[in-house]
């Protein structure tokens, strides 16, 4: 590592061959010495560290670049081929007002209308409709009386309805906007006052509602050929939880638990039982389960471009370039690299983890008792060469993608609710969220807004994706 131009890596080696060469020097200044050069060697490895090399995310680089564009010679708006969303006019308007001329400043003489020059203003009307169900009551000659029964949905003598459910879950689920604020929103914009109870017994419906739609997902998501998996922290009344996703391109399941292991992992329903070929981003638990791996490259790249960077392994800068090669060997060949080139670039890897081997040995035994720490770079190299067939296999198999990325995408709207919102308050408000957050993410996947599949589900029925079709008769 060199900053301001000087050699903090070479000084660093110096520093150690001298204390190990030096005979002049007491065995406690010796270990006083190293614990400050280890010191240093933790601080100048965490202060090297950025969105390129470990999973910092971009927005919390250090000194980040902001490159200044250069000025386009484009004209602005939109460009000659692009497909935009241009304002067009409707056939048949809600509203027609009429503008007659004034006569009065005209010259004088006699005029008739001929036509008109039309302009339309697209503008939205919100307003709160209550409307009165009133069930007509009969009596015959005895005095007994018969009513009318009232649709199935409305049970009280005022409630809200299906709109009304539908904007505040989309307000707290769709759009993570805290209950204080969806409840003023409402208030302000709709004239419908709801209390944060009310909004809770909102989204509670709906937890209940969807108890159909997690156990089909379910099923569907078990008899997958390949899933995305993935967890994040969250925040349950002050105590650290954790957030399992199971995924894939159409299907989303999401489920909170107390353990982020393999006791977590399991109590999803999902992958305890799932055969298929399983992405992750090596957390161990998830090789306790009795299916095929395939590993993030995108986390590969990351460290290994920390162990070139810092640890200056040059067998990692290699490594680094082949596995982009391989990607892009594969993308090319649309998903089938011919064995030919299949076996070069196998070969290739394995010459790499050979140089790797010389290049980065691993650490000696000092006496102590226990296994021997070893260095991240030295972990990073072993870890590809035990799980070669796992961070591979996106070459071998046209299905499996390089990263993980998908199950990444799927859970991080998860933090996004917990920087707008905080925490949750209780265990049930986190499954609450999950279930509806999967329901949206499903929906979404499928092309359906998620206000239309909060309609749909307050209006009791499910989106046509997840009705069976009815078996024909025979």
């Amino acid at each position: 590592m060199t900053i301001d131009n000087v050699n903090i890596t070479k000084a660093i080696e110096d520093a150690e061959e001298i204390l190990k060469n030096n005979p002049n020097l007491s065995s406690d200044v010796k270990v006083m010495m190293n614990m400050l050069l280890l010191v240093i060697k933790l601080l100048l490895n965490k202060a090297g560290l950025n969105s390129r090399n470990s999973s910092t995310p971009p927005s919390k680089d250090p000194n980040r670049d902001k490159t200044k564009r250069d000025k386009s010679t484009k004209k602005p708006g939109g460009q000659e081929g692009h497909e935009g969303t241009t304002l067009t006019k409707v056939a048949n308007p809600d509203v027609i007002k009429h503008i007659p001329v004034d006569q009065s400043k005209l010259p004088p003489g006699k005029y008739k209308a001929v036509g008109f020059e039309a302009r339309q203003v697209v503008d939205i009307v919100i307003s709160k409709v209550v409307t009165e169900y009133r069930a007509e009551i009969l009596a015959d000659e005895r005095g007994n009386k018969f009513r009318a029964p009232f649709p199935d949905e409305v049970t009280r003598p005022i409630q809200y309805g299906p709109s009304v459910k539908t904007h505040a879950a989309y307000f707290l689920m769709a759009q993570l906007i805290p209950f204080e604020r969806a409840a003023e929103y409402m208030r302000n914009q709709f004239g419908v006052t709801v209390s944060q109870g009310t909004l809770a017994n909102i989204l509670k419906e709906a937890h209940a509602l969807l108890e159909p739609f997690e156990v089909l997902v379910k099923d569907i998501l078990i008899s997958q050929g390949l899933l995305h998996a993935d967890e994040t922290g969250i925040n349950i009344g002050g105590k650290t939880f954790w957030l399992h996703s199971a995924s894939n391109e159409k299907w989303t399941l999401f489920h909170p638990h107390h353990s982020r292991g393999i006791d977590g992992i399991n109590a999803g329903g999902i992958l305890d039982k799932f055969k298929g070929i399983l992405c992750t981003d090596h957390w161990k638990p998830y090789f306790k389960l009795s299916c095929l791996h395939s590993l993030c490259n995108a986390h590969h790249l990351r460290e290994l471009e920390r162990a070139f960077e810092q640890d200056s392994q040059s067998w990692a800068k290699e490594m680094k370039d082949l596995i982009c090669s391989m990607n892009k060997a594969k993308n090319e060949a649309n998903g089938m690299i011919p064995q030919k080139d299949l076996d070069a670039l196998l070969q290739s890897y394995r010459d790499i983890l050979a140089k790797g081997e010389i290049e980065c040995p691993a650490a000696e035994k000092t006496g102590k008792r226990g296994r021997v720490a070893q260095s991240k770079s030295r972990n990073l190299l072993i870890r590809l060469k035990e799980f070669e067939e796992e961070t591979l296999r996106f070459l071998k198999n046209p299905t499996v993608p390089f990263t993980n990325n998908q199950g990444e995408r799927d859970i991080r709207m998860t933090k996004v609710q917990q920087k707008i919102s905080g925490c949750f308050r209780s265990f049930e408000g986190a499954l609450i969220f999950c279930r509806i957050r999967s329901y949206l993410s499903t929906c979404n996947k499928h092309g359906m807004s998620s206000t239309e599949a909060l309609q749909i589900l307050f209006d009791r029925k499910m989106p046509h994706f997840l009705v069976k079709p009815a078996a024909s008769a025979e």
